[in-house]
């Protein structure tokens, strides 16, 4: 089939989008007609809800004491008090209402847009299985999911060699991949977090051989968006006598290699701490009020291609881009790893108004900058040299500016099972443009089968 829009598939899509605009024209009736200022007082309250949580957000990690206290209250009570509007004037059922018919137009519309998407598949390359594959293994990585899982026996017994890293001394990765190759590896893999397979990925990488991916760390965003399974690291495994090979992009930064993503700004700051591993939360509200509106706030300059990024807070640079800017809360997903390109995702907030413009607006606000590039190099404002601090796919470090990320396409050669899961079609945001094309406008012929 040619297009997405043609066939058996085309016509869902458009359904589907017809659907979405019906349910999103049921909102409006719902709010102006059927519900007259009842409907409207629903969605003032509803938005002036957000607007104040967003607010008391704010204060509650740009700053301390009495003001943190505020804000915590506030962001607490915000939305209690909306529900209890609802409840006390009876609007609740209309409040229920319009969020059935807003959540339906989302629901549909995202179906529809993601149906009408052309579905590029990564093509995968049938792999001989390797004679001297070796498998570098973390015992402590995701609360010690190699051990759970059995993953040395398991990856023994399909003939590959395991080195298994002391969990009480620090270990060169690194340096063990490039002797493991020496010795005459033909295929190098990680059971680890992502931090340590992109360390094994560079190497791999360098000598053109196949990497297997062990989702074996705490999040493993690598492996989900390979399609592989994470809640059986094990399955991976199966690469090894049952593999097909499939090329992705390797991203770079200062020279080091990283799968995900590279963090500069207040969430890099964070993790530098040392008792960030220990206490997450408790040392990010202890750091954030000097990081977000201390006297020593340093700002990020970054240029992204041709494009100029200017006192940024924070700013994420991914190896290719997430479809959505859910990837700060860790759900956005990837579609593609092997487009080429850097995402790019820089926040510019100063106060209170600017975090409650994101929360209502999201990526139409003017605080967030969402947009892909080839090569983004990142310093501090009014600093000529210095070192920054950059979290590189969740590992704290520190780097001389100016720091630069660029991708190679197609590096690494990840070796995955056969019979891996599908992976999915993320999400696309929704743009009532083009929706409203694929609804009403006119359907493209199928182009002839090859």
């Amino acid at each position: 089939m040619g297009q997405a829009e043609s066939g058996g598939g085309g016509a869902a899509a458009r359904l589907l989008a017809r659907l979405a605009v019906l349910a999103a024209v049921g909102v409006l009736v719902v709010l102006v007609v059927a519900l007259g200022e009842t409907g409207l007082v629903v969605a003032a309250a509803g938005l002036l809800g957000v607007v104040v949580c967003a607010a008391g957000v704010w204060w509650l990690l740009a700053y301390r004491g009495v003001v943190r206290l505020f804000g915590a209250a506030v962001a607490v009570a915000a939305p209690v008090l909306v529900l209890v509007l609802f409840t006390v004037e009876g609007l609740w059922l209309t409040a229920l209402l319009l969020a059935v018919c807003w959540a339906l137009a989302l629901a549909c519309a995202r179906a529809a847009l993601r149906r009408s998407d052309p579905r590029r598949e990564r093509r995968a390359v049938a792999a001989h299985r390797p004679g001297r594959p070796v498998l570098i293994m973390n015992p402590r990585s995701g609360g010690g999911k190699v051990g759970r899982f059995g993953l040395a026996d398991r990856a023994r017994e399909r003939g590959a060699r395991v080195i298994l890293l002391d969990p009480g001394a620090p270990a060169d990765v690194a340096a063990l991949a490039r002797a493991a190759v020496a010795g005459g590896a033909d295929l190098l893999g990680v059971a680890g977090g992502d931090g340590t397979q992109a360390l094994v990925a560079a190497v791999a990488a360098e000598h053109d051989l196949p990497f297997l991916v062990i989702p074996a760390g705490t999040r493993n965003h690598f492996a989900l968006d390979l399609g592989l399974d994470r809640a059986d690291p094990a399955r991976a495994l199966d690469a090894l006598t049952d593999g097909e090979d499939v090329r992705v992009d390797l991203g770079v930064v200062a020279g080091r290699a990283f799968v995900n993503t590279v963090s500069f700004g207040v969430y890099a700051d964070v993790v530098q701490h040392p008792d960030y591993r220990d206490a997450k939360a408790g040392t990010a509200l202890d750091l954030m009020p000097d990081l977000l509106v201390g006297e020593g706030v340093r700002r990020l300059e970054a240029r992204a291609d041709d494009t100029p990024l200017s006192s940024q807070r924070a700013l994420l640079v991914s190896n290719n881009p997430y479809l959505s800017p859910d990837v700060l809360g860790g759900t956005g997903r990837r579609p593609r790893l092997d487009s080429g390109e850097l995402g790019v995702l820089a926040i510019r907030v100063e106060g209170a108004a600017q975090a409650a413009d994101l929360a209502v607006r999201g990526a139409q606000s003017r605080g967030l900058t969402v947009l892909t590039a080839r090569r983004v190099e990142v310093t501090v404002a009014g600093a000529e040299v210095g070192e920054i601090s950059v979290a590189v796919d969740g590992e704290a470090l520190r780097l001389p500016t100016p720091v630069v990320c660029a991708l190679r396409p197609g590096a690494l050669r990840v070796r995955v099972p056969r019979d891996r899961a599908t992976v999915p079609v993320a999400a696309p945001p929704v743009e009532w443009r083009r929706l409203l094309r694929l609804a009403f406008g006119r359907s493209r012929r199928a182009a002839p089968e090859p």
